[in-house]
């Protein structure tokens, strides 16, 4: 799959429609696609939908090979004519691993369709969050997925994790916190590259969240700026988060659960020597949600695009399918996620102060301990003194100061909080109590 090809178009010429006489009948509308505010959004929409709509005829092996994560599949458009005010004239689309990220796909449980209707149809919506290497963030309309343009050093590194990565889902059957990589490009237009990363969204779509932080277990220069805190909805800090008593208080069972998960991924990533990664953490609060629901969501059932003046369609022919993503009525709508069973909600433990539900995922894994982060943690460390908690400090520590902060503040008893080992104490007299029922049956 590594050969590009080059393609062209011309513009179609328009169907005439045969009508009976006194027999009004009018040509069903098409969408305008791929229509965004900047080009390489655009192109980006595009190329997902041409990936998609491409690997449909390509059979999935039984077993990836080494070769597969090397492979990409390139294209080349020439565009002259056809969706001109949407599409720039000359483009490149590359897609990396793209039967590795098919598969990973099918085992996080995202159909192709739903993946390119939730990319395709409709604009990806900026978001006013940034990276500290200036990385940009962009939702799909929808907002199940996060799109985040990258460097070439972290596509290199992405190369280095995926194929453990792969192995690791696979392993734990997908009980993991770490992202959910989805698909991996590079656009190129008017002489410039742009690398992006699609992953699932680590927030509901259908819930709201109240309150957001970004936890390292850090506390040196871990505090939320005062341009920040005027946002919306800011990212508050380790230290807004220590200073505001935050405590996350899950079931025993939920909790235990949780930080099993939580421990075996950052030794993952200790032993690839990655660190400074974050928990993202997403507060929804079930009762205010409530209240509030009816006028934060309108629901609505058309909106996917728009036409041209005269009804016709600027899409090349290998665009979506005309009907755009399958509506979902209302009713269906409010069911489907009364439970809150998205892949990174946990419930808050019945005995919690407030009834709540968080959203709490893994995320910016991919800083590897090299040379710079070594020199960062010598600069730090004479500066702030050697038991400063900074975050620049051997993957191995970086793990365990991170599990030691989050298991001190995931709590399962508002009164005293539950350690794991007291969790652990707990299942062995539930294990011992059903030792003894059995002996005596026995006798």
């Amino acid at each position: 799959m590594s050969s590009g090809t080059a393609i062209g178009y011309s513009e179609k010429s328009k169907k005439h429609i045969k009508i009976r006489s006194g027999v009004k009948r009018f040509q069903k509308q098409k969408q305008k696609l791929f229509r965004a505010n900047e080009p390489f959004i655009s192109v980006f929409m595009w190329g997902v939908n041409h990936s998609i709509k491409e690997l449909a005829y390509i059979r999935m092996p039984l077993m990836l090979m080494p070769d597969d994560f090397k492979a990409y599949s390139k294209v080349k458009v020439d565009n002259h004519i056809f969706n001109k005010e949407n599409l720039p004239s000359h483009f490149k689309v590359k897609e990396y691993c793209p039967m590795v990220f098919r598969r990973l796909r099918e085992i996080f449980g995202i159909s192709g369709k739903d993946y390119m209707d939730s990319l395709c149809f409709s604009q990806p919506i900026r978001t006013d969050n940034s990276g500290r290497s200036g990385a940009r963030f962009l939702l799909s309309a929808d907002e199940r997925f996060v799109i985040k343009t990258l460097s070439s050093e972290d596509i290199a590194e992405m190369h280095d994790l995926l194929p453990k990565y792969h192995q690791y889902v696979v392993e734990h059957n997908c009980k993991t916190l770490l992202p959910q990589y989805l698909g991996m490009y590079r656009l190129t237009l008017n002489n410039s590259e742009h690398y992006m990363i699609v992953m699932k969204n680590v927030f509901s779509p259908n819930h709201r969240v109240h309150k957001k932080y970004d936890l390292k277990g850090s506390t040196v220069q871990r505090d939320a700026s005062d341009k920040e805190k005027k946002k919306e909805l800011p990212t508050f800090k380790d230290n807004d988060f220590v200073k505001a008593n935050v405590k996350l208080y899950l079931d025993p069972i939920s909790r235990d659960d949780f930080l099993s998960k939580l421990k075996n991924d950052v030794e993952f990533l200790a032993s690839l020597k990655l660190m400074d990664y974050s928990l993202l953490v997403g507060i929804y609060d079930r009762d205010l949600g409530a209240e509030s629901s009816e006028m934060e969501r309108e629901v609505t059932t058309t909106g996917y695009g728009s036409t041209d003046d005269n009804g016709g369609s600027s899409s090349p022919p290998e665009s979506p399918t005309e009907c755009g993503p399958e509506e979902v009525k209302l009713g269906e709508s409010q069911s489907r996620f009364d439970d809150y069973g998205e892949f990174y909600a946990v419930k808050s433990a019945a005995s919690s102060p407030k009834c709540e539900v968080y959203y709490m995922g893994l995320i910016d894994i991919l800083t590897h301990y090299d040379t710079k982060k070594k020199a960062a943690h010598a600069m730090k460390t004479a500066k702030h003194g050697a038991g400063a908690e900074i975050s620049s400090i051997q993957p191995s520590q970086y793990s365990k100061r991170f599990i030691d902060f989050l298991s001190e503040h995931i709590r399962s008893d508002p009164n005293n909080g539950t350690t794991t080992t007291a969790v652990a104490a707990q299942k062995q007299a539930q294990q011992a109590g059903n030792n003894n029922k059995r002996s005596s049956s026995s006798s």
